[in-house]
């Protein structure tokens, strides 16, 4: 890591930009996409969603090309973002508490189409999120992302490993007038009138479907299996994404299923197989986040939220996943 002086010398050339994490950078109340729409605008900015695992480390635009930015330290900083975007357990270790990286879900480093793309997402901070009631700047988002999908600790604000990031995302957003939305963006949503409400999930066929459709990437205990080309990250347990992350919503995970997963056949699944999925992925144990309590302060808290207790006193899911269990 570089020294707090070197720090200060890089802060004079970064553009202020964002890192939308491991979910949507638009919450349910102010987007009902649909999400085919993106298919024309991105076709010549990002892999398009269709591209199958082989195509998982392709990058339209590469941060280790010669002419990035015409400032060496700008472009170092551009580099080391990618960097610790698809390892954070090497580039930002102090920060990280699980097995994920940030290409787990923004697949080709954040330059994938239907599958949470980083293009063009700095463009459009500072944001507002329902979930903290505010408008959030650069650090915030990039710091919820550590605390919540990486289950680790917020770097500060003026940190190297903030300041990178931010740095490979303005990057990203290259050409993009400040306050303009590209269309690709915020599609991963399961339209309302097709979500299932909680109590009435098929939690055994959820099983069925995840054994079938996602096992062979995420082996039978959700923790992953290295295929190669790319290393799919823990779906539950330990060391996985905390409770109070947005994937631990079952309706805003599927929606990044439906079009993103599986990698061998992206977008063949239907709303209602994506949600069955997420909701066994989410009916497992996995870190606590210590201040869900805090987390919409407006009241109006995601109903497919089921590790909230302000929502289900009791988590929905996990009595039906032992009796599966139990069952054999």
């Amino acid at each position: 890591m570089r020294t707090p002086s070197t720090i200060r010398r890089v802060l004079a050339f970064v553009i202020l930009g964002t890192v939308v994490g491991c979910a949507s950078g638009v919450d349910d109340a102010s987007s009902s996409a649909d999400s085919s729409a993106s298919a024309s605008s991105a076709t010549n900015v990002l892999i398009p969603a269709s591209a199958t695992l082989e195509r998982v480390a392709e990058l339209p635009l590469d941060p280790f090309a010669d002419d990035i930015h015409p400032d060496p330290r700008q472009a170092e900083m551009i580099r080391l973002g990618y960097q610790i975007s698809q390892d954070p357990q090497t580039y930002a270790a102090e920060f990280v508490g699980n097995d994920l990286t940030c290409g787990n879900c923004h697949l080709n480093a954040g330059q994938r189409d239907l599958a949470l793309p980083l293009v063009g997402v700095a463009a459009t901070f500072p944001q507002y999120r329902r979930r903290d009631d505010r408008l959030l700047s650069l650090e915030d988002r990039i710091g919820g992302c550590f605390k919540r999908s990486m289950n680790g600790t917020a770097p500060p604000h003026d940190h190297e490993v903030t300041i990178a990031l931010d740095a490979y995302i303005t990057w990203l957003a290259t050409g993009i007038p400040v306050g303009e939305r590209p269309e690709w963006l915020g599609q991963n949503n399961i339209p309302v009138e097709a979500r299932i409400p909680i109590e009435d999930i098929d939690l055994a066929r959820g099983r069925q479907l995840y054994t079938m459709q996602c096992a062979a990437c995420h082996a039978p205990d959700g923790q992953g299996v290295d295929l190669g080309l790319a290393k799919p990250g823990p779906l539950w347990g330990e060391r996985s994404w905390n409770d109070g992350a947005g994937a631990a919503r079952v309706w805003r995970l599927a929606g990044y299923i439906r079009y993103a997963m599986p990698l061998t056949a992206p977008g063949t699944l239907t709303d209602e197989e994506a949600q069955l999925i997420a909701a066994y992925v989410n009916a497992h144990d996995r870190p606590a986040y210590g201040d869900k309590v805090s987390d919409f302060p407006d009241g109006t808290r995601p109903q497919d939220a089921v590790y909230d207790t302000l929502v289900f006193p009791v988590h929905p899911l996990k009595n039906r996943l032992s009796e599966l269990t139990r069952g054999g």
